[in-house]
């Protein structure tokens, strides 16, 4: 039988507020990473903080996340050039997301669950800077990538599921892949970019397969409807006749050769490009594939005002699967058993904290008549607990 009473909770939700503050100390770090990364500055030279326009070395007072940009109103406290909002934003944004996992991970468990805070927060990190990067630049960083791999990896060798992630590692790489190869076959165009297939193959080893599946989904929806809503802003935005008259369609680049299209899938299979990132021999192996009159092309393309990068879209998906799996999990269970005329079982499978399930430790945790060989009133990752 299960009784109402819910499980008192280690921490109380109020400690959340310790995750927030995490959050934007690491969202302080993030925007360095954001601004250096993908243009190809070291991450530890300079090693301190320096404003970008005047070079003048920050201090701690210009480095309080949030209050900083606040109490300036957004400009450099030296040369009063304006800091861009994103500053502002990717610290409120990681301080938010890092509270949440706070709560879903130290708050709603008999103990709290230290390794799979930092796992997951680890993860919406590197997923918001791969927005913001991808946003901007129309590129994700290998780093990004590699590091959301072994992310996934990690979760799953310190729960046991570390065949689930690399089914999800595999899928995520299968699913991306395909649609670019599908893409260059029937149309003639690179549907997506190289980023993405190694991003979500990353994605889907921290998320396992089903929310992957789901990841995917949302991903497509989110892009659909920032899509439709950024070619209607473009569409109302007011274009000079003689700047009309004079504006000259660029030729659009090449699609990629289909053997580069299988080489490149072959190589994120099997983590290749992971290697290049500390075997040099390996990097110099894979740049010499690729004709260099491409990589050029590549380099000098522009994005039209239409262009749209999918890999945010797909980061916000995984984001929303982090957040709210166990809903959305058990929803496709639920759909899939009423397509198919299956009857579930009824149990609770993984513990209020499941980090692949994050949601549910916002239900209620009930107490269970327990069986001599069940000692926990919170069922574990893989342990089943039948209602009695």
């Amino acid at each position: 039988m299960l009784y109402p009473d819910p499980v008192t909770p280690t921490l109380p939700p109020w400690s959340a507020v310790v995750g927030f503050i995490l959050g934007a100390l690491a969202g302080s770090f993030l925007n360095m990473l954001i601004w250096r990364l993908p243009r190809g500055k070291s991450l530890i030279d300079p090693a301190h903080s320096i404003c970008p326009i005047c070079n003048h070395r920050l201090t701690a007072l210009d480095l309080i996340p949030i209050v900083s940009w606040l109490r300036t109103g957004g400009k450099c406290r030296h040369c009063a050039a304006p800091i861009a909002i994103r500053y502002l934003l990717v610290e409120v944004l990681v301080g938010l997301l890092f509270a949440a996992i706070w709560l879903q991970t130290m708050t709603v468990a008999i103990d709290p669950h230290w390794a799979d805070f930092f796992i997951y927060a680890a993860a919406a990190a590197i997923l918001v800077g791969i927005i913001y990067i991808d946003w901007e630049l129309y590129i994700i960083p290998d780093q990004l990538n590699a590091a959301l791999l072994l992310v996934g990896l990690i979760y799953g060798a310190t729960h046991g599921t570390l065949l689930l992630s690399i089914k999800g590692a595999l899928l995520g790489w299968g699913l991306i892949w395909g649609f670019v190869l599908l893409g260059r076959l029937a149309f003639g165009k690179d549907a997506m970019g190289d980023g993405d297939i190694k991003m979500m193959r990353g994605v889907g080893a921290l998320l396992g397969p089903t929310l992957l599946l789901a990841n995917v989904g949302l991903g497509v929806v989110l892009g659909l409807i920032g899509g439709i809503a950024g070619i209607v802003i473009e569409s109302r935005k007011a274009v000079p006749a003689e700047a009309a008259a004079e504006a000259v369609e660029e030729p659009p680049i090449d699609a990629t050769p289909v053997r580069l299209v299988l080489l490149g899938g072959v190589i994120y299979l099997f983590c290749i490009d992971i290697l290049a990132l500390f075997i040099k021999p390996v990097y110099r192996w894979i740049e010499s594939q690729y004709p260099p009159e491409l990589v050029v092309e590549e380099d000098d393309w522009k994005p039209s005002a239409t262009t749209i990068p999918f890999g945010p879209y797909l980061a916000v998906g995984a984001l929303i699967c982090m957040l709210a799996g166990g809903p959305i999990e058990r929803a496709m269970k639920t759909y899939w058993d009423n397509a198919t005329g299956a009857t579930p079982r009824v149990s609770f499978i993984r513990s209020g904290r499941t980090p692949r399930s994050l949601a549910d430790g916002l239900a209620p945790t009930f107490k269970v008549e327990q069986s001599p060989g069940i000692v926990s009133l919170l069922p574990r990752d893989g342990q089943v607990i039948e209602c009695l």
